[in-house]
C-alpha cells in the first residue's frame, strides 16, 4: 500500500477570514478562527507538520444555491431579510470570506479524493447548523453539504462525516428534503455525531466508525471527513462531554481506524480534517491548542511524523469560571 505523505496539506488563505467586528463584537470567533489557528501554529513551531495551499477559487452564489434557497443566499450577500440568522455581525468582509472558507473545505476534500495518500485539512468552522433557508448557531452556509453535492456530481462518490462538535450537526439532515441527491452524496447514517460523556462518548464514536467502516469496505463510502470540534470538551463555555484525556483519545481512535480500514482496502482512505466549534471567553488559545493537539496526533499516528508533541492543550490552567451562553 502506498505510504501517506508526511505533511498535512492545509487549504488556507487570509481571504477565508473575517476580520471585521469578530474579535470584539461577536461571541463566536468562528469567522476569525482560521487565521488565529494558523498564527498559533507559527507561535508553537508546528509549521513542519503542514504544507499550505492558498490558491483556489471562492464559491459563487450558484454554489451556495446547491444547498440553500436563492432568497436566503441573496439576503446574506445583500445584508437584508434574515441575513443575521447566523447570529454573527454582518459585513462585506464576512460575505467575502464565506466564499473562500466554504471553498477551502471542498478543495481539501477533492484533493484528498484525487490524492488519497495525502491527509488534507481545511481550518474551517461555522457550517453544520445552517439550514436551506436560514443560518443558525454561528453558521451561515452548509459547506459540508455543498462540497459533498459537488463531489458527487463530479466524481459519483459518497462521503461520511464524523462530526465531533459538541452540538448536533443538523444541517446535513435538514437539507435532505431540500436536495434529495444528498442521500446519495452523504447516505443516511453517515452523519456521525457522538453524544454522551467520556466513556459513553467514546463508545458512540466507535459504533459510528464501525458502521461507516462496513460501508467503506462494501464500496458505498469513498471518503471521510473528521471534524474534531473543541466544544465537545468539558471546559467549553457552551459545550461539554469529554475531559482532555477522552477528547484526545478520539483523535487516536480515528487515526488507528483509518489505518486499519486502509490496510483492508489495500490503499489509503481519503481523509479530510476540519475544526468546527469551540468557545472559551477566558482563554481562546485553549480552544486552538485542543485543535492543534488533535492535528498533531493525526500527524503522528496517520502521517507517521516522528517526534511530534501532542499535548498542547495541557499547558493551560483549568478554566476558572464559565460564561453565560
Amino acid at each position: 500500500m502506498k505510504q501517506r505523505s508526511k505533511k498535512i496539506r492545509t487549504f488556507y488563505t487570509d481571504q477565508q477570514v473575517c476580520f471585521d467586528n469578530i474579535q470584539n463584537a461577536s461571541f463566536s470567533k468562528s469567522p476569525l478562527k482560521p487565521y488565529l489557528l494558523m498564527q498559533r501554529i507559527k507561535q508553537l513551531g508546528m509549521n513542519n507538520l503542514f504544507v499550505q495551499t492558498s490558491q483556489f477559487e471562492p464559491f459563487t452564489k450558484a454554489d451556495f444555491e446547491l444547498a440553500h434557497t436563492a432568497l436566503y443566499v441573496q439576503n446574506v450577500f445583500n445584508g437584508e431579510g434574515n441575513y443575521r440568522s447566523n447570529n454573527l455581525p454582518w459585513s462585506k468582509n464576512l460575505v467575502h470570506s464565506l466564499g473562500f472558507t466554504n471553498a477551502a473545505l471542498y478543495e481539501a476534500k477533492k484533493y484528498a479524493l484525487l490524492k488519497p495518500q495525502t491527509v488534507c485539512f481545511a481550518p474551517v468552522s461555522g457550517m453544520h447548523h445552517a439550514q436551506p433557508n436560514r443560518g443558525s448557531g454561528f453558521c451561515t452556509f452548509s459547506g459540508q453539504v455543498i462540497s459533498a453535492l459537488k463531489l458527487y456530481d463530479e466524481f459519483g462518490v459518497s462521503g461520511a462525516y464524523f462530526d465531533l462538535d459538541g452540538h448536533y450537526g443538523n444541517s446535513i439532515e435538514d437539507t435532505r428534503a431540500f436536495e434529495p441527491k444528498l442521500n446519495l452524496a452523504i447516505p443516511l447514517g453517515c452523519n456521525v455525531n457522538p453524544s454522551g460523556h467520556n466513556g459513553s462518548y467514546i463508545e458512540a464514536f466507535k459504533n459510528g466508525l464501525l458502521r461507516v467502516g462496513e460501508l467503506i469496505l462494501a464500496g458505498k463510502i469513498h471518503y471521510v471527513v473528521f471534524a474534531h470540534g473543541a466544544d465537545s470538551h468539558a471546559d467549553d463555555d457552551i459545550g461539554g462531554g469529554c475531559d482532555t484525556k477522552h477528547w484526545l483519545l478520539c483523535a487516536e481512535i480515528f487515526a488507528e481506524w483509518v489505518n486499519e480500514i486502509s490496510a483492508k482496502m489495500g490503499k489509503p482512505l481519503p481523509v479530510t480534517l476540519a475544526l468546527f466549534g469551540g468557545y472559551r471567553a477566558d482563554n481562546y488559545n485553549a480552544v486552538l491548542d485542543l485543535h492543534l493537539s488533535s492535528l498533531a496526533i493525526i500527524a503522528k499516528d496517520l502521517c507517521r511524523q516522528e517526534k511530534v508533541r501532542t499535548n498542547y492543550a495541557y499547558q493551560h490552567p483549568p478554566k476558572i469560571q464559565k460564561v453565560a451562553s
